[in-house]
């Protein structure tokens, strides 16, 4: 089963290489499945047993259920869509000497930029077109090794091995073509879309690793792959949804975007698309704001990012007795300064929803002299008050392009998000 839950998550992430094929392909997924689509800009109809899911910049998405019988819970497993990457500039073509042709790009998150080398990339994201009627709206995907970005010799940095200060303008630029090409990058995607380049308007592109996922290790008991955070809990939660039955609460899956820019924009978790999605839900339902409020008084949400495994080989940056191992279970994530908003009555409800799941469960805590990152919940919480608990599933090399991870954990997950929606 292990192996069977990691091969399907392989095959979510290499059909999901930035945060709007994800939305997609969890939508394909969810409308398979029985759900309906519906839009922020039109009235919702919603009847007790009920399954619905509505998107934001197509890059967020909640899906929720509202069980047959009457519920005043929500009980939301919360996530997010992106992952660190390098963006694709404007007029992104720049010539080398009449030799190269080079593509301009710009970091975007907190990403291991040295991994990045040396790697097949393509380019993936959308294009906005123009049409008669309008715009348009277009995925792109360019399924072959299109761009490298190629290390300098050890000849030509005789200290490369000791430490190098990346300048992402200068050294993170991906080879695109050789210098007598008339090509450019919005061409060769105006021919995979099917239209001519003038009618390209805007786009949003990243680059993304070529290299497919994988399951390794003396026992098949490690995975890697790219974007493993935070695609595995998306991926974990969706499919808890999807094996739920009778949904005792009402069931939310809530997929954010931008968590690694900060989720300050309409579509990440300092947003308000949570908190209009679960009012449009209380009225859908004929209830009061007042209702509404008692609602999240009593409602319970899992805020799912992953976390730092010990390390085989810098076991001195992990804190002495809270330091997760990979396959060994869901994470459960304490911060005193707040960075995650676990605290005694979340984590206890978690730890009981993990035993009733029958999965096991860990604790991270950063070393008191190390600085953590911050997640989903706390920011979240802003905006939909509510008891909450960060988790994740322990990974090695956060923020690389190529992200390790336990095989048994998705499913571990899968199993607790199912409890959590039943």
């Amino acid at each position: 089963m292990y192996i069977e839950t990691t091969e399907k998550l392989l095959d979510f992430i290499e059909k999901s290489p930035t945060a709007f094929q994800a939305v997609d392909e969890m939508q394909k997924r969810l409308t398979e499945n029985g759900f309906e689509v519906l839009s922020e800009k039109e009235y919702w109809k919603l009847v007790p047993g009920g399954k619905y899911l509505v998107t934001r910049n197509n890059s967020a998405l909640i899906a929720f259920c509202i069980p047959e019988k009457e519920s005043r819970v929500f009980h939301i497993m919360a996530s997010h869509s992106d992952s660190p990457s390098f963006k694709i500039k404007e007029n992104p073509e720049i010539k080398v000497d009449n030799s190269y042709v080079k593509l301009n790009v710009e970091k975007y998150g907190g990403m291991l930029m040295a991994p990045w080398f040396d790697r097949p990339l393509s380019v993936a994201g959308r294009v906005i077109i123009r049409r008669n009627d309008g715009l348009e709206e277009k995925l792109v995907d360019i399924k072959r090794d299109l761009v490298m970005i190629p290390n300098l010799a050890i000849h030509m940095n005789r200290e490369a091995n000791n430490g190098v200060a990346y300048n992402p303008q200068k050294d993170l630029q991906p080879l695109f073509a050789a210098g007598n090409t008339d090509r450019t990058l919005l061409e060769i995607i105006a021919e995979q879309v099917g239209i001519k380049k003038e009618d390209i308007i805007s786009h949003d592109l990243f680059l993304y690793n070529r290299m497919p996922g994988t399951v390794w290790g003396a026992d098949r008991e490690f995975v890697s792959s790219a974007r493993l955070d935070d695609l595995q809990c998306a991926f974990a939660s969706m499919e808890g949804l999807l094996r739920a039955q009778n949904y005792g609460s009402i069931a939310v899956h809530c997929v954010m975007d931008n968590e690694e820019v900060g989720s300050g924009t309409k579509q990440g978790a300092a947003s308000t698309f949570l908190k209009d999605t679960l009012l449009r839900i209380n009225m859908g339902l004929g209830r009061t704001y007042e209702e509404y409020l008692m609602t999240l008084a009593g409602s319970f949400m899992v805020s799912a990012d992953n976390a730092h495994a010990l390390h085989p080989n810098y076991t001195d940056k992990t804190d002495p007795t809270n330091h997760p191992v990979l396959n060994k279970g869901i994470v459960i994530k304490f911060n005193a300064n707040q960075k995650y908003c676990t605290d005694a009555v979340s984590a206890a409800l978690f730890k009981e929803l993990c035993t009733k799941a029958g999965v096991p469960y860990q604790t991270f805590v950063n070393r008191s002299d190390i600085a953590g990152g911050s997640t989903l919940g706390n920011i979240s919480n802003t905006q939909v008050p509510m008891n909450t608990v960060d988790i994740g599933l322990p990974q090695l090399a956060m923020h690389s392009p190529y992200e390790t991870a336990g095989v048994k954990d998705t499913e571990y997950l899968v199993r607790a998000a199912e409890e959590l929606f039943a």
